[in-house]
């Protein structure tokens, strides 16, 4: 039997609402971090202005993850049982790549900024704000999606509530209305509980 959120213990409900809140902001967080510029080129070099919008690098691999780990959350909470643990490990894993992206984006972004200011030399690249977000946000995401993938199996199912509700033990289920027509073609009352109506 699934139980709802009001028979859980308030210190489960407090647990499951503070890391579904904390996984859903970072998650949020990153993905527009990840959509931003990590790195860019400013001032001037050999007579060659770089601060224009063209002269930075971003990550589009984490911002694809980001997304996958935002879309992760948002599952978490409309499934059940292991079908929402094994989700929680697929947005782990994404979370686990946007860091990676992260880790990897100074050996790689700076190159890329050079390579679009031909005959400037060497031009000071640097990594935005946006960059360091990205990777204080990631890491938060990543320590809420573990707590999320041990967790879940004792959260609330939050679409129970809206299930369609069985019928009893020992009572008919209700007819359908496929049924309601075949009764009144044969010229029986379908809402009359002692059976067939006289002809």
């Amino acid at each position: 039997m699934t139980e709802s959120p009001d028979s859980q213990p308030a210190s489960a409900r407090g647990r499951f609402g503070a890391t579904v809140t904390a996984g859903l902001a970072t998650a949020a967080l990153t993905a527009v971090a990840c959509g931003k510029p990590w790195f860019h080129a400013g001032g001037s070099r050999a007579g060659v202005v770089v601060a224009d919008a063209d002269r930075n690098a971003d990550m589009p691999l984490a911002l694809a993850l980001s997304l996958v780990v935002l879309a992760g959350w948002g599952t978490l909470l409309v499934t059940r049982g292991r079908v929402r643990r094994a989700l929680a490990g697929l947005a782990l894993l994404a979370a686990a790549g946007v860091v990676a992206c992260v880790a990897t984006a100074p050996f790689v972004l700076p190159g890329q900024v050079r390579d679009r200011l031909p005959g400037a030399g060497h031009v000071a690249v640097t990594a935005t704000g946006w960059f360091f977000t990205a990777a204080v946000a990631g890491v938060l995401s990543v320590g809420a999606l573990v707590l999320a993938w041990l967790r879940s199996p004792a959260w609330p199912t939050m679409s129970s509530r809206y299930d369609a509700p069985a019928a009893p033990a020992g009572q008919p289920a209700e007819p359908d209305e496929t049924d309601l027509w075949k009764a009144l073609d044969q010229g029986r009352d379908p809402t009359d509980p002692t059976g067939p109506s006289s002809p």
